[in-house]
Formats: C-alpha cells, structure tokens, sequence
C-alpha cells in the first residue's frame, strides 16, 4: 500500500476514533449529570460526591460537574469546599445554559458572606438584578452592602428601586427611613417608617427606628412607648433600653435613667460589645451630673478594663483622680444640693465678701443674688449688688450662658457678675466675656478659691 494513503488512512482513523469518544462522553455525561442531581434530591450526598469526582477524574475541566460537585457539598453541610467548587466555575466556565447561572450566583452571594468577602457578594447581587430584574430580594441586598461600606447614596438608589420592584417591601422602607433619620431628613424618615409599620404592624424593629425619631424631635414621650415595643425583638432589646436611658437623659430624669442603663448593662452576653460600653459610659454620666462620682468612676474604670481608648473615659478618670487629693473640690462635687448651697454661700462670704440675698437651684448648680459686705463702712454708701453662677456640671459652660447672666445683670442694673465652673469655659464663652462685666472662674482658680477660704 502507498505509505501516503497509509498515513492519511491513520489519521482518517483517529479521527473518527476520537469524535466517537467525544460524543459517547457527550451523549453519557448527562446522564451522570442528572445521576448526580437525583442523588442530591435523594440525600444521597456521599454517592453524589463520588459520582462527581469520578467525572472530573476523567475532565478535571468539566464545570458542569464541578458546580454540582459544589451543589453537593453546600447540601452536606461542607461549606468551604462548596466554596472552592462554585469560585471554580465562576472564573473559569462560559456559562452558556448548561450551568444554573442564578443559581450559582445566589450561592455565591451566601458564601461571600460567610467569608467576609462583602465587595464580592455585591457584584454578585448587581448581577442578579440583571438577571433577575423582578426579583427586590437583590436590589435590597445590594443597598444592605452600600450602606454597612457607608455608600448613602447607592444604598438610598438600591431602596428606591427595591421599592420600586416591590411597593410592600418594608424593610426596604425602613432601611430607607433609618437613613434618611441619620441624615436629619426628619419628613422623609417619618414617612418611610410609617409606611414600614403599616406593611408589618409585628415587626418589632420598624419601632425602634420610629423611637429613635421620635427621641431626635424631641418627643421623648412617644419615643419611650416605641422603645418598650421593640425589645419584643430579642435583638433590639438591649438597643431599646439603652436608647430608653437616653430619652431619660435628655429630660434630665437622671433616676429612671440609670435605671434603664442598668438593665441594658445587666441583659447582655458579651461584656466588652460596643453597646454596653456605651451603657457604662452614659451610666457613669448620670453618675456625674447627680454628682454621685465614685459610682461613675467605678463605671469609667469597667470601661477602661475592656478598651482603655475608649471615648474621654481616660480623661475623665485623671481628672477625678486628682480630685481625691483635693477635699474641697470633691466636696464641691459630689455635696448633696442643702450642703452645696451652703459651701457656696461661705465661698462669695469669704473669697469676695458677698452676702447671699436669694439662692435658686438650678440643673448646673445654683445661682445666687449676692449684695457686697459694708460692715464697718458709712451706712448711706449704697452697697454694690452681684449676680453669682455655680456650675458644677461636667462640660464647659457655654457662651450662651454667659449672655443671658450678663443680659439679666443688665437688666437688673447690677454692678457684675461672678461665674464659677469646676470644668471651665468654652473658647467663646470666654471671647465673650472679656468686655463685659462679668469674671469668670475656671476649675484652677475655683480650687485655690476654695483652699484659700479654707471650706
């Protein structure tokens, strides 16, 4: 036989031997395809998986098996390996029908998750929406990962258009309306809140979101109502109360604010979670404005223990430290209101020979109407009259009140005024005060002022 022929023969030969090959793989790989399929209907995961491998034994290149290799995992419970099988498939197979793509995609999504890979279960979600254009599940999912990444904007685009999918879904409502409440936009909150709460009258966390609106419009009423209803909620329970001891705050009931802080305190798993950090600070803070201070530094050194950088409670303890070693300065602290009114009368008698006429109480202290001392002088001199601040409050007095004693020194055709602060003077408080009539006292000269009168 011509050797030309011969190898042409050959070839001829293998060729046909192969396409044979090829089309009984084709023509059998389905059925153990679908093999595998009926096998993970049945439960049948250990002989699901071997099937699958067996496949890839032959065609380590056959994505169809290796995504329901990954099918088989996830359904076994063997998460990280699914992981592997389904990242496969996704980087390298042409997903041309063979392969469930939405499928796919939703698994992903749920494993991005598991492994913190959040860029990454978004892409998936902007595919789905494409994919799936009626489904609001993936345009919602997608706003819930531009807004934890801080993305507003795309988060509000994500809600709307979630909305716009599905009018009743309310967690795209209140997502929406929690956002809208962080950026002070109080109608369009409102609005979207109510709208959440209409939709799902029992979903407890649509009343949280409505407490905290309520609470920054200053309804501190209502707010407390829609917080007792969210801790129906296991997991806002703790959110709630703290929430509760803040509307408390505000209204200056610092009683049944502590109380609630102490429950919230008391209600958790996890001691060093950011909400109980936050519990113990507030709570140390009512400590400090009812000037019960050893209690708030008990709550500040708790705080310290779990993060030493937390907020000013570093700050807070040196400055309390270096009171221990000054006993008047503590008692100016931490004196009930009959001992504080008295330690402020013997302070303006002994450091500026001031006579207390009248003494109101008031939340930073006390103020007093003060008529100058003239024993031993004529008795016609008519005697110099002072209006007196004491603040013992925890932050700096403020400008504005600088203006209204000094507006009411006015007013009263008094001759100056004295403003004592145990934690000083802001900027503009004290810009203020140089061109008027008024001194004031921060926490250095108030303690030499106090040592000097020997209190």
């Amino acid at each position: 036989m011509n050797p030309v022929i011969l190898i042409i023969s050959l070839v001829l030969v293998a060729i046909i031997v192969f396409v044979a090959v090829m089309l009984i793989r084709n023509i059998l790989a389905p059925k153990k395809i679908g093999s595998i399929k009926k096998l993970i209907k049945d439960g049948k995961y250990q002989a699901a998986e071997k099937l699958a491998k067996a496949i890839l034994a032959k065609n380590s290149r056959d994505y169809e098996a290796h995504y329901w290799l990954g099918a088989t995992y996830l359904a076994s419970g063997k998460q990280e390996q699914a992981y592997i099988e389904f990242k496969a498939v996704n980087d390298n197979a042409v997903l041309d029908g063979s392969i469930p793509e939405i499928d796919l995609r939703k698994h992903l999504t749920k494993l991005y998750h598991k492994y913190g890979e959040e860029e990454a279960a978004l892409r998936e979600y902007l595919l789905l929406t494409k994919l799936e254009p009626q489904n609001a599940e993936n345009f919602y999912n997608a706003g819930k990962i531009y807004e934890a990444s801080g993305d507003t904007s795309m988060a509000v685009g994500m809600y709307q258009k979630t909305i716009g999918v599905n009018k009743k879904h309310s967690k795209a409502h209140s997502a929406l309306g929690y956002i809208f409440l962080k950026n002070k936009q109080y109608v369009s909150a409102q609005a979207e809140i109510d709208q959440a709460l209409r939709l799902e009258p029992e979903c407890w966390s649509n009343y949280y979101y409505q407490g905290k609106l309520l609470m920054e419009t200053g309804n501190y009423g209502a707010a407390l109502k829609s917080f007792e209803k969210s801790q129906r909620a296991p997991e806002y329970r703790q959110k709630a109360l703290i929430e509760r001891g803040n509307c408390f705050m505000k209204a200056e009931n610092y009683e049944s604010a502590i109380q609630e802080f102490i429950s919230a305190i008391q209600c958790s798993k996890d001691p060093k979670a950011n909400d109980i950090l936050y519990a113990r600070y507030f709570l140390a803070s009512c400590y400090e404005k009812t000037h019960n201070i050893e209690m708030a530094i008990e709550q500040w050194e708790k705080i310290k223990q779990k993060n030493a950088h937390f907020r000013d409670v570093a700050q807070k303890l040196q400055e309390y430290r270096d009171l221990q070693s000054n006993d008047s300065m503590k008692e100016y602290l931490t004196a009930g209101v009959p001992d504080f009114v008295d330690l402020c009368k013997s302070t303006v008698a002994k450091a500026y020979q001031l006579d207390a006429q009248s003494v109101d109480e008031t939340p930073f202290g006390c103020s007093m109407v003060c008529v100058e001392n003239k024993k031993g002088e004529w008795r016609n001199a008519r005697p110099l009259m002072f209006l007196v601040d004491f603040h013992r409050d925890a932050e700096p007095v403020k400008d504005n009140a600088i203006r209204k004693i000094t507006d009411k020194l006015k007013e009263l055709s008094y001759y100056k005024a004295i403003v004592f602060s145990s934690s000083g003077f802001t900027n503009l408080a004290l810009q203020y005060a140089e061109t008027r009539p008024v001194i004031l006292i921060d926490r250095e000269h108030l303690e030499t002022i106090l040592s000097k009168a020997a209190l």
